[in-house]
């Protein structure tokens, strides 16, 4: 099958959505189709050979957040070119409502498209004000696709219509092999995320440290991310700055590695979360997980069986159940044991699996459309029984 993917975030920012769909289309392609990406990129970043450029990208405050997004007329121009070159059988589209390259593809395809849609917002005016632009382009889409039932429900409210719910896929095999660091290990707490973006949650996270070291003063803190270090630790008092250790960007290898190698993983997030990859990688790897209780989180731990919730925002009770982890290693070997059964539904064995038979199912609903016009018009004009005829002949 020809597949092609459109990437609305730049493809050389890291984010849920990027790695969602790079994993997405390795798993394709390791199964034997042919897929392309389109994605915004600057023209001087390295990409695999599967991603096309679309063009630069520009910050946009978007979900509560900034995201690189590309729209225009040159990025429009070479969508364009890349559905004409492409000849795909499929188009999947991430995204369609952002202001960025999938509402320009919803715009320019033709044939069957499916879309994918991350966004857990219940109070996002943009999207019911710009409806009305949107309703044309979504019209032609084929099958809709929300990666949890929050994104779903944001769909139904703002957009009407339905959605399947496919989770988020993870490489969990990558994650299960992945060797602990020594100098990673021994009283750690992990933290994997943007640091300048207050909705990941690492400022609850550093109100609640001091507590945390109070009465266990030998636990390290571990964050992986790019942000301003020195901002992220200003509210710490300066004899405890010491116990925080910035890793900044790290590898696919190195983020397995800390995640193998920490003994609690924290993901305060604040809100604006429709799934939570990281939770899925951070039970993969079989840390024990410590998460704030965002309804999307609560559904990825299975509801606080596969890893426990504190309430959102609550730099005390995070603190309190740090504690209570650090302090029983039973309740975390539990849940890395929890995790790790439960993370099998989110591999890509079977997400792949699933993500793949709406597209077999889209194309073959447009492929019936498409013989019963060519009948329809054999018809209309006579050339059904002639071709009849000289078949008898």
């Amino acid at each position: 099958m020809r597949i092609g993917i459109v990437c609305p975030y730049a493809w050389d920012v890291p984010g849920g959505v990027q790695f969602h769909i790079r994993d997405l289309a390795e798993h394709l392609i390791r199964q034997g189709h042919e897929v392309s990406v389109l994605a915004p990129a600057d023209d001087d970043t390295p990409l695999p050979p599967y991603v096309v450029s679309a063009g630069r990208a520009v910050p946009v405050p978007y979900n509560g957040s900034v995201a690189r997004l590309n729209f225009g007329f040159l990025s429009a121009a070479r969508t364009r070119r890349w559905l004409h070159d492409g000849t795909f059988d499929v188009v999947h589209i991430h995204e369609p409502t952002s202001p960025s390259l999938g509402l320009l593809t919803c715009w320019a395809a033709q044939g069957p498209i499916v879309a994918t849609f991350h966004t857990s917002n219940p109070r996002s005016r943009a999207m019911i004000a710009a409806y009305p632009i949107l309703q044309a382009a979504l019209e032609k889409i084929s099958a809709r696709i929300a990666v949890s039932e929050y994104a779903r429900r944001t769909l139904v409210e703002h957009l009407g219509g339905d959605a399947v719910v496919i989770p988020n896929g993870v490489d969990v095999d990558f994650f299960a092999r992945a060797e602990p660091r020594p100098e990673w290990q021994g009283g750690t707490i992990g933290f994997i995320g943007r640091i300048d973006e207050p909705r990941k949650g690492l400022p609850v996270l550093m109100k609640a440290l001091p507590k945390i070291l109070a009465e266990r003063p030998d636990t390290r803190l571990l964050v992986a991310g790019r942000g301003d270090e020195e901002e992220a630790v200003a509210s710490l008092p300066k004899e405890m700055r010491g116990r925080v250790e910035f890793l900044g960007m790290v590898s696919d290898e190195d983020k397995a590695r800390l995640l193998a190698s920490v003994d609690v993983y924290v993901a305060p997030n604040t809100g604006g979360e429709s799934f939570g990859i990281i939770l899925v990688e951070a039970m993969s790897a079989g840390a024990p997980v410590l998460a704030s209780d965002l309804d999307a989180f609560a559904q990825v731990l299975d509801q606080g069986t596969a890893g426990e919730l504190f309430a959102n925002e609550d730099a005390d009770a995070l603190a309190g159940a740090a504690l209570r982890l650090l302090a029983d290693p039973e309740r975390r070997t539990e849940l890395s044991e929890r995790g790790s059964k439960h993370v099998r539904r989110f591999d890509w064995s079977t997400v792949g699996a699933d993500i793949l038979s709406v597209y077999e199912t889209v194309t073959q609903g447009a492929a019936a459309v498409a013989t019963d016009e060519r009948t329809g018009l054999r018809a209309r004009f006579g050339l059904a029984g002639a071709e009849r005829r000289a078949a008898r002949d």
